[in-house]
């Protein structure tokens, strides 16, 4: 029986069914003149992996934040383990047995792993003036990293740590707390392949403890390959659900996107021009004597396992990183870049992995993330037209397709989807001879993705030369025309993707 047939049963069903772990019935929810969820019925079967799909802004997060007691529902009903539930705020949700780990991770990076991890609930020692112990803290936290093959250390100050290390450290805290339902919003999107799969078989042992998973995420087929029944929002209600067996990626994304898919990559008619970049033995503290080129109308992937260097190479290529030897030429002329300014005023442009991080500006105007690189180009050096930012950026905005309330909006305000369109159309309006696109899809949904992709292919169209960056081994292979292979540091293939596989791309970033 298919998830959907199921949940047109629940109303039927007794409140003692203990088939599902969770049953959410009815569930609506409103802001203001905006109904965000409407009469959603979503359930979870008792130890298995449920994933929730839908494009950004479907209504997935209001929902998980109903769950988890961050927002209060107009209107229906939890039942948890066959008992109503009514949760006033997230401490209700997880002394319930619910925890939430959210795909921006908000740890405290001034402390340490062991730290984070108690945070709020450390253990005490010693008679009338108990204080914390601190080796009881470290000795637990040392031994969920040592039972999961973590690749942490719990004495390191989370400030010190990768996007994917604090994931791990947001997972150890659900650990710890004893969860009976685990909610995990786009959990790989700052994973290793390593720390993926690591992850997956933790997810695994979890099930067979009998612990309930709602995965949120927007890699497909990782979905399709973890979960056991599929749920997909649009617009605020549930529109299909189905065990993930009986799904293709297809299927799913026309679910999704309420539209035939028919090719996920856009068709490509590659004609690679004249040399735009060349790296010649570029070295720095990260990378060691890297050298390609890419040229006009081409998209060059680079792939690789995290910390292998490409994101390294990139932030020497745009000043940010100190170059110990090698040489950068754009046009045949060799380039002298000591920081972004002089990269940007070059012609170089580069798309940051993390957004929030560091791409945006997230409290000032979207107008001002877009604009601010591109003062010079736009003869704004020294006098800010007001009136013109806001005319340029209203254009970005209707080709883009931005939904955004206003230019003026803070970059905050928008949904990821929107926010990485805002960071692409500051570099369209750069217009830059050479952009590099790292993870340039990360945490953004297939409609999203879509967009990005048929975009890259139009810029690559009119000449541009593209450097792209991405984990995901179907997206090089979908997109690009050459594959630039890295390995601790070191370029170690050069592949063209029409003769490439997977496995041969992953032989040269593994072994």
């Amino acid at each position: 029986m298919s998830q959907m047939s199921q949940m047109s049963q629940m109303s039927q069903m007794s409140q003692n069914t203990t088939e599902f772990f969770l049953r959410m019935e009815g569930i609506t929810k409103r802001f203001g003149p905006v109904t965000a969820l409407s009469d959603v019925t979503f359930a979870v079967r008792r130890g298995t992996v449920c994933a929730l799909c839908g494009e950004n802004g479907a209504g997935k997060s209001t929902l998980m934040k109903v769950l988890s007691g961050v927002y209060q529902p107009d209107g229906g009903k939890i039942f948890l383990d066959g008992k109503e539930k009514h949760f006033s705020g997230p401490k209700d949700a997880l002394q319930a047995g619910i925890s939430m780990l959210y795909q921006e991770v908000e740890l405290a990076g001034h402390l340490t792993v062991y730290e984070n991890v108690f945070l709020g609930r450390e253990p005490l020692r010693g008679g009338p003036f108990q204080c914390i112990d601190t080796a009881a803290e470290i000795q637990k936290v040392r031994e969920l990293i040592e039972a999961n093959h973590f690749q942490l250390d719990p004495m390191a100050t989370v400030a010190e740590l990768s996007p994917g290390q604090c994931q791990l450290v947001e997972l150890l805290k659900a650990m710890l707390s004893g969860a009976r339902l685990i909610v995990m919003d786009e959990p790989t999107s700052a994973l290793s392949e390593g720390e993926a799969a690591t992850l997956f078989q933790i997810i695994h042992r979890l099930k067979a403890q009998g612990i309930t998973i709602i995965y949120i995420s927007h890699r497909l087929e990782e979905v399709l390959a973890l979960a056991d029944d599929i749920c997909v929002l649009r617009d605020g209600a549930v529109v299909f659900g189905a065990p993930a067996a009986e799904l293709t990626v297809d299927t799913l994304v026309k679910h999704m996107v309420g539209r035939e898919l028919s090719q996920y990559y856009p068709p490509r008619e590659s004609k690679p021009g004249e040399v735009v970049f060349e790296a010649r033995h570029l070295t720095t503290k990260h990378i060691h004597d890297v050298s390609f080129q890419v040229r006009a109308g081409e998209i060059v992937g680079m792939a690789g396992l995290v910390g292998a260097g490409r994101s390294e190479t990139a932030q020497a290529i745009f000043g940010i990183d100190a170059l110990l030897s090698g040489e950068c030429l754009l046009h045949g002329e060799k380039l002298s870049v000591r920081n972004p300014t002089e990269a940007i005023a070059a012609g170089i442009g580069f798309l940051t992995e993390d957004r929030k991080r560091t791409g945006l500006c997230t409290e000032l105007p979207c107008s001002w993330n877009i604009t601010l690189p591109n003062y010079e180009r736009l003869d704004m050096g020294k006098i800010l037209s007001l009136a013109r930012e806001r005319k340029e950026c209203l254009a970005l905005g209707k080709k883009m397709r931005l939904k955004w309330r206003d230019p003026e909006d803070p970059a905050s305000s928008l949904s990821g989807r929107n926010q990485q369109k805002v960071l692409v159309s500051r570099w369209l309006q750069a217009d830059s001879e050479f952009l590099i696109v790292d993870e340039p899809t990360r945490g953004i949904d297939v409609g999203a993705k879509a967009e990005i992709y048929a975009l890259l292919n139009d810029l690559a169209a009119s000449g541009k030369a593209i450097l792209m960056i991405s984990s995901e081994l179907p997206e090089i292979l979908g997109m690009c025309d050459r594959v630039l292979v890295m390995r601790e540091g070191r370029l170690t293939a050069d592949l063209l993707v029409a003769k490439a596989t997977a496995e041969e791309v992953m032989h040269f970033a593994a072994v």
